[in-house]
């Protein structure tokens, strides 16, 4: 099994739009995975694909009646935080505030003022509890 330290870089494209859709189910079968992913490769590729996700310990399966159903084995906050570290590390050299920066460039439009608030709100909450 390989090492679960850096569950983002080790992922194929096709992986990790596999990862992309048993994040967004929760839980699927090899069936709906393909279903949901563009230009999805054959059903056998797929299931060969989830087989390696299952090796490298990204993800777990149950037997559900005749079907195998997977699911991510890290929890999506644990993936979350995972990933942001990973996009903080690689595009922001870990910064934080290049990350909020770049974020509120590509989304400025799309911010009301009550989100421009409850991110004020987090800022404050954080200055205030010292960390």
């Amino acid at each position: 099994m390989a090492s679960k330290s850096n569950p983002v870089r080790d992922l194929s494209r096709r992986e990790r739009q596999i990862m992309d859709v048993l994040y967004q189910e929760g839980s699927a079968t090899a069936a709906l995975v393909m279903d949901s992913i563009p230009d999805a490769p054959g059903y056998s590729a797929v299931r060969a694909l989830m087989r390696i996700l299952e090796e490298k310990g990204h993800i777990k399966h149950e037997k559900v009646g005749p079907r195998y159903v997977y699911s991510p084995v890290l929890s999506r906050e644990k993936a979350k935080k995972t990933a942001m570290k990973h996009t903080l590390s690689t595009f922001f050299h870990g910064s934080v505030s290049q990350a909020v920066s770049a974020l509120l460039d590509v989304s400025a439009d799309d911010l009301s003022d009550e989100d421009m608030e409850r991110l004020q709100a987090m800022i404050d909450a954080k200055r205030n509890s010292g960390g």
